[in-house]
């Protein structure tokens, strides 16, 4: 068998971990029962060792696939020589009767429910499932129990996966198979159950379906945004629910581990877990959709999760911990061949300063998009928590750092780095503007560094033999996140000298629409593809620029570049249009949102100012 491209995957998911599914209705990646658990499906990143659930259909012509509109469940449509049938792939997220002020606002029954429904003739086949525990690193004991499911137990350890359906299953060597042969109005139902006690309750799949439905509907019509590009939006706003944990209101960065950003390459990271920065990005996609309990519940996590208020903020958290130390899977040969197989993340451990922006940012944009009244438990600790982050600002000003790329090599005098620095002494003077927060003798102390910051970068971040801005103090080196400062107010986008630097950055990062993040050595033998983000940011320099004609048809050109389903991975291969990296990768997914809420902005209402306090004008 083959790998499948990263493009052919769809993701399914219950706001607790997620699943991706094949074109052709395979479940390749499953980490249960959270986000970052060991992987039971893992046929993504090797064909051989990896298990999957899969459908196996007789005589297969032709494959199609959608999402129900407004929801992540999935429909997978395969015309075989003598029929037609639907697979219809959910993991369930019921509604609440009420939804409390903070948690989950749905209930996860830790299921996946595949339901076959046959509409045309007769289709002949069979459900496959074969577990690979702990990556594959620990056994199966398949274990027949009464009422026909099937225990798929760890062999080193307690927990399973309980298999269940509506036709009979079978044990073949070290899988469990559910044969159908099925006519016009028939189906076949199989319930993967992750709970011990949850014997997959076949007869209630229908039911659960429809409750599961019922809550996606209902959380999409709460979208705000009404524009043009409203489908790929919504979308992506799902795609970002899915990568939120609900029980600790963490936002993971991406579904996935050591998917390649390189082929060949070793740039193989796993991202599911949470970046500060990530998620603040995250946050303020959320606020310009409206969807303002999702930002205030990630709110909810770092308050658990930093229990220093600011004095101690971390650079990357595990969900419901530390983040693992990074630890190299070498039994598996990663998706391609590409490996290495990596869990756990190392740049934990870095240093970078940007991410106090970031969050400022994010920060900002809830307490003005909620009238700066925000929930009690936001509001409690709030002027110690923003003069914790102040005073980082001030301590690093100077420092050098690894900077939003996360290079693995020296740390540097970063320019995008330094920006963000002065955008968060921004946005905490504009919050102390708005709420007793800080005394008037701090605040003009803010106002005086930032301004000390933004006078310092703007004269040694520019230079003039290369006619930009570039990477850091002293560099001849390119860097598309320069662009993300002109996006939050660092820099004037309409300036001459940021002007220069956006044909610059187009011509030197740049291959058609496309845009790589820098092209300088990192400490990685081969160049990475294109980052998708990068190209959206793109987009807003353009728009901010006065420049909506040129921005309008290539933000349209971007988004054709998603899979058949509006999903996307960090990169994009400019030779071949094949995705790369982590899948799907919220960076590019919050990116898409908050360029279409600027560009609606700037269509309606006209050309903003950078340095407007409104959420849509913040984001990246």
């Amino acid at each position: 068998m083959t790998d499948r491209p990263i493009e052919d995957y769809a993701v399914i998911g219950d706001t607790c971990t997620t699943a991706l599914v094949a074109r052709d209705g395979s479940i390749d990646w499953l980490c249960w029962p959270c986000h970052d658990s060991p992987a039971v499906f893992l046929r993504l990143l090797d064909a051989e060792k990896g298990g999957a659930c899969d459908i196996l259909l007789d005589s297969l012509r032709e494959t199609r696939r959608r999402y129900r509109p407004g929801t992540t469940i999935l429909e997978t449509t395969f015309v075989t020589a003598t029929g037609r049938l639907t697979l219809t792939d959910v993991m369930p997220l019921h509604p609440l009767d009420a939804v409390p002020d903070e948690g989950p606002d749905g209930l996860p029954h830790g299921r996946i429910l595949r339901l076959a429904a046959c509409e045309t003739g007769t289709v002949t086949g069979r459900f496959r499932v074969r577990p690979t525990f702990d990556y594959a690193r620990d056994g199966a004991v398949l274990v027949p129990e009464a009422g026909g499911t099937v225990l798929c137990r760890r062999l080193s350890a307690p927990e399973g996966v309980r298999v269940a359906a509506s036709v009979p299953l079978t044990i073949t060597g070290d899988r469990v198979e559910a044969a159908f042969a099925l006519r016009a109005g028939e189906g076949a139902t199989l319930v993967l159950a992750h709970r011990e006690d949850d014997d997959g309750a076949v007869d209630q799949a229908e039911a659960s379906l429809s409750a599961t439905e019922r809550y996606w509907e209902e959380w999409s019509g709460r979208c705000t945004y009404d524009g043009p590009h409203r489908d790929d939006v919504l979308r992506s706003a799902l795609v970002l629910k899915l990568l939120t944990h609900a029980p600790s209101g963490g936002i993971i960065a991406a579904a996935t581990t050591s998917l390649p950003e390189a082929v060949p390459g070793t740039r193989n990271f796993d991202y599911r877990y949470v970046w500060m920065r990530d998620a603040s990005f995250t946050v303020t996609a959320f606020v310009n959709l409206g969807y303002l309990r999702e930002a205030a519940e990630f709110l909810r996590f770092l308050r658990n999760a930093d229990h220093s208020r600011g004095r101690d903020l971390k650079l990357m958290y595990g969900i419901t911990g530390c983040v693992p130390e990074e630890e190299i899977l070498d039994h598996l040969r990663g998706w391609r061949g590409v490996a290495p197989v990596r869990i756990g993340n190392a740049a934990s451990g870095q240093h970078q300063y940007d991410i106090y922006g970031e969050f400022l940012v994010a920060l900002h944009a809830f307490l003005d998009a909620v009238d700066y009244d925000p929930p009690v438990k936001v509001n409690d600790h709030l002027a110690e928590v923003l003069g914790h982050l102040t005073d980082h600002v001030i301590r690093c000003r100077h420092a050098p750092d690894h900077g939003i790329w996360e290079l693995r090599d020296e740390t540097r005098q970063i320019l995008h780095t330094k920006g963000m620095l002065w955008v968060a002494l921004d946005r905490a003077v504009q919050i102390a503007q708005a709420i007793d927060v800080a005394s008037p003798e701090r605040v003009a102390e803010w106002r005086r560094i930032a301004a000390e910051i933004r006078a310092e970068y703007h004269e040694k971040g520019w230079n003039s033999q290369v006619g930009a801005y570039t990477q850091a103090y002293g560099s001849d080196d390119l860097d598309a996140a320069i662009l993300r400062t002109v996006l939050f107010g660092a820099f004037d986008a309409r300036s001459p000298r940021v002007a220069a630097t956006l044909e610059a950055v187009s011509a030197g990062l740049g291959d058609g629409d496309l845009i790589y993040r820098y092209r300088n050595a990192d400490g990685f033998e081969h160049p990475e593809a294109t980052f998708a983000a990068c190209a959206f940011w793109r987009v807003g320099c353009l728009a901010l620029a006065g420049r909506t004609q040129e921005a309008e048809p290539l933000f349209a050109r971007l988004l054709a570049r998603g899979n058949d389903l509006g999903l996307f991975a960090e990169e994009i291969d400019a030779g071949t249009g094949e995705q790369r990296g982590n899948v799907p990768q919220g960076f590019t997914h919050m990116a898409i949102i908050n360029h279409a809420v600027r560009l609606d902005r700037a269509r309606r209402h006209g050309q903003a100012r950078t340095d407007e306090p409104c959420p849509w004008a913040a984001g990246a």
